[in-house]
């Protein structure tokens, strides 16, 4: 097949993360973050012949090392079978947390070191966790290496998530991030600088973090008021990075009900800094969970909104550009909305 389609990476291992509960409003819940995602994306993708979908390369953890801290890796490694080895093949979720006025030590023990990595009782390890969370990565890094190789765009199908997981902790359903390792593959590999443009409905507080005193990669990030919204804790204007990274972070929060007109505000100035930056190489973290029926999201596009998005990012990126796969949750839509968006993208971008 032509490489004039865009090709889409893929790994049937994303369907061993497969957690069973998580934690919300006082309730134990179906994980709304669950295999069906990637299936129904993957057969748009296909009904519609937007390119080739080819399995991932295998990279190993190097790459995976140059973004997350050795222990964190080795954490996620062992921690089904600790997890096991106490309390049966059940999902392992944290029921206490090494919070701001505890000593921040790793303890030995598994219920210690699942509060110590994660911050939230809604991102199951599971007995595919770790495979998953590779192969999620692989997809990232393949696309990476296709997208260096002649500039086309590429589209990862990372399943799971990424951009919420920082240097040493896991959350909001991601274990490694895969967008941040993808950027650091491309300053690894000859990427003077790098953009990260998050426009998940959720700020990536996880790429945020890797990157705050760096000025070699700039990130950037369309997301919902974290006043009011995950994760709470990261995502405001006023965080612009720090020491040598100090501009290079910009944050666009929104509020609850943003349509397409204000949306598309953010999204021009997004693209003006990145243009203002001068990046090489940039990393789309595309999750379509802004959609309007969006179960665990408050903004209002609709399916439209994503083919004008893709739209005005192809015209917008001018470099090369890799689509990494975060959020959205609204099943029955979302292989629709995913579509959407890459179609106008690689349209766009010819």
């Amino acid at each position: 097949m032509s490489r004039d389609a865009m090709l889409t990476i893929y790994s049937e291992d994303h369907r061993l993360q497969h957690g069973k509960v998580e934690l919300t409003g006082g309730h134990f819940i179906p994980v709304v973050e669950k295999p069906e995602r990637a299936e129904t994306i993957l057969a748009r993708i296909k009904s519609v012949g937007l390119g080739e979908v080819r399995a991932p390369e295998r990279f190993g953890t190097d790459p995976i090392a140059r973004v997350h801290a050795p222990h964190f890796i080795r954490f996620l490694e062992t921690a089904w079978d600790e997890w096991v080895a106490q309390h049966g093949e059940i999902d392992a979720l944290p029921t206490n947390w090494a919070v701001r006025n505890m000593r921040q030590v790793i303890p030995s023990s598994i219920e210690g070191k699942l509060g110590y990595y994660a911050s939230d009782c809604g991102t199951p390890i599971t007995k595919g966790t770790w495979r998953a969370a590779l192969s999620s990565v692989d997809v990232a890094l393949t696309g990476a290496k296709l997208v260096a190789a002649d500039g086309k765009p590429v589209f990862s199908l990372c399943r799971p998530p990424g951009h919420h997981a920082s240097t040493d902790v896991y959350c909001g359903y991601c274990f490694f991030n895969n967008a941040a390792v993808a950027a650091q593959w491309f300053r690894d590999n000859g990427a003077a600088r790098v953009a990260v443009l998050d426009i998940d409905y959720h700020h990536g507080n996880g790429t945020q973090e890797i990157f705050y005193g760096r000025d070699d990669v700039l990130f950037v990030s369309l997301h919902a008021d974290p006043n009011v919204e995950y994760p709470y804790y990261l995502g405001y204007a006023d965080e612009r990075g720090e020491g040598a990274g100090e501009g290079y972070t910009l944050n666009l929060p929104m509020p609850f009900g943003t349509t397409w007109d204000r949306y598309r505000e953010a999204l021009d100035a997004s693209l003006a800094r990145i243009r203002d930056y001068g990046a090489d190489a940039v990393v789309l973290s595309f999750g379509a969970d802004t959609f309007q029926e969006d179960p665990i999201s408050q903004f209002k596009l609709n399916s439209d909104d994503f083919t004008r998005m893709g739209e005005i990012l192809g015209r917008g990126l001018g470099v090369p550009t890799l689509t990494v796969m975060e959020g959205g949750y609204a099943v029955d839509a979302l292989g629709v909305n995913v579509s959407n968006l890459l179609q106008a993208l690689e349209g766009a971008a010819c």
